[in-house]
């Protein structure tokens, strides 16, 4: 069952404001986890991409700060029906990290350090949609919001965007991650409401 940290509070949809279908609007930022919240030194932290042929590519903490890093700045949106306006990233887009992996792929699985998995089409990672964001609001990226570093992945629902991330496996087949086996979406499109199975 998810976790939820206490004042998880809400507020009603402003008319001004566009909102996917069955959102509200928050000015919190609630932590909702799948269990224990890892806490990973940099030190330790490492990222892999592992290709379908088994070729691997990993970058460092080091190697993954000195990389090209973009400000973003996005609305994000909880399966559990809060939506949160114009948060503030920094990391890594995903078209540097995978610039140089050969793959004929089609599907990529998202690991996370604590076991969570969450399975994605390799094109949402693509064409500066995906980062691997590592600061929130000018500072580092809390360990209760996914830090060291998290995928981001903001035009999906916010399950997609891996907290605690450690690499990622690309594969020719779709394979569900540990939400989608639970009865979540495959996609989860909030615009389209795609929170379960059949939606």
């Amino acid at each position: 069952m998810p976790i939820v940290s206490p004042g998880f509070t809400g507020r009603r949809q402003s008319p001004d404001v566009q909102l996917p279908p069955g959102q509200y609007l928050t000015e919190d930022f609630p932590v909702l986890t799948a269990g224990p919240t890892p806490r990973v030194p940099t030190d330790r932290w490492e990222f892999t991409v592992s290709t379908e042929a088994g070729q691997k590519h990993t970058w460092s903490w080091q190697q993954l700060i000195e990389l090209p890093a973009e400000k973003i700045t996005t609305d994000i949106h909880c399966v559990t029906k809060w939506s949160k306006l114009r948060t503030r990233w920094k990391g890594v887009s995903l078209d540097v990290l995978l610039e140089d992996v050969e793959t004929a792929a089609d599907f990529a699985l998202v690991h996370s350090y604590g076991g969570y998995t969450t399975n994605l089409p390799l094109e949402d990672l693509l064409d500066g949609q995906a980062w691997i964001a590592y600061r929130y609001d000018d500072d580092d990226l809390t360990p209760e919001h996914g830090g060291p570093a998290r995928l981001l992945v903001p035009h999906l629902y916010f399950w997609k965007s891996a907290k605690w991330v450690r690499g990622i496996q690309l594969l020719l087949e779709d394979e569900p991650g540990f939400w989608e086996t639970a009865g979540y979406h495959d996609y989860g499109d909030p615009w389209r409401e795609q929170r379960y199975q059949g939606d």
